[in-house]
């Protein structure tokens, strides 16, 4: 088969997921991230060279201040646990999103964890927390218009490859494609610019259940779709 080069991932059902078996939500989260660190080891397995997951979106602050609270401590248990995970598998781990909303230890740690990650030659793990396509693309307009009023930047030079380059995800190539658990079929904010000619496939599983087989199941579908980025067959 064809395996994509980069797969993105909107991991949703976690809190449905718990509620179907009478447990708390923050279960599913737990559950969930168990599920990313399975999940990471087997896109490497079958070929899949970056793999992105929407973990915390920027809207997702206005979700109950327990479950936020609960969500936050989870991150931080994960990301100190990746260190050696990271090390062991030979995974390069980026986080996008706007870090500055983060606080101060878990920055720290997402500094700590790239920095020491950089140049490990596997899977290239992105994970997006505090991510919002629009506020990453307003966060990069801020920047490139800093730039041009400085006298750094012509805006002939603004290209379509400037911008991808500009984004968080730069220096990575578009998802191929991008996969929503638990039977939502929208891309709520999720990689707006990267996601124009990426492939969707979405599927009912809730992700704390999604496994090696359902993922096959979205590259058997993936080979099924004729790519064509706008050119006539």
């Amino acid at each position: 088969m064809n395996i994509p080069k980069h797969v993105a991932v909107i991991l949703d059902g976690n809190g449905r997921w718990a509620k179907k078996r009478g447990l708390p939500r923050k279960m599913g989260h737990v559950q969930g991230a168990k599920n990313v660190e399975d999940m990471l080891y087997i896109a490497g397995d079958v070929g899949i060279e970056y793999f992105t997951v929407y973990a915390f979106s920027t809207e997702n602050w206005k979700r109950s201040e327990e479950e936020v609270s609960a969500l936050m401590d989870l991150l931080r248990k994960y990301l100190l646990s990746a260190f050696k995970k990271a090390a062991k598998n030979n995974v390069r781990f980026r986080v996008i999103g706007d870090k500055t909303g983060l606080a101060e230890d878990i920055q720290d740690t997402i500094r700590e964890l790239e920095e020491d990650s950089k140049d490990n030659t596997g899977l290239f793990f992105q994970l997006a927390i505090n991510y919002g396509g629009r506020d990453e693309m307003v966060r990069m307009m801020q920047n490139m218009a800093s730039d041009v009023k400085e006298g750094k930047l012509l805006p002939e030079d603004i290209t379509e490859q400037y911008v991808s380059d500009h984004l968080d995800t730069g220096g990575v190539p578009d998802p191929d494609l991008m996969i929503r658990t638990s039977g939502e079929q929208r891309i709520s904010n999720f990689l707006l610019w990267q996601l124009a000619y990426s492939e969707f496939y979405f599927t009912d599983v809730p992700w704390p259940d999604f496994n090696r087989d359902e993922l096959m199941k979205a590259i058997e579908a993936y080979n099924q779709r004729d790519r064509r980025f706008g050119n006539a067959k």
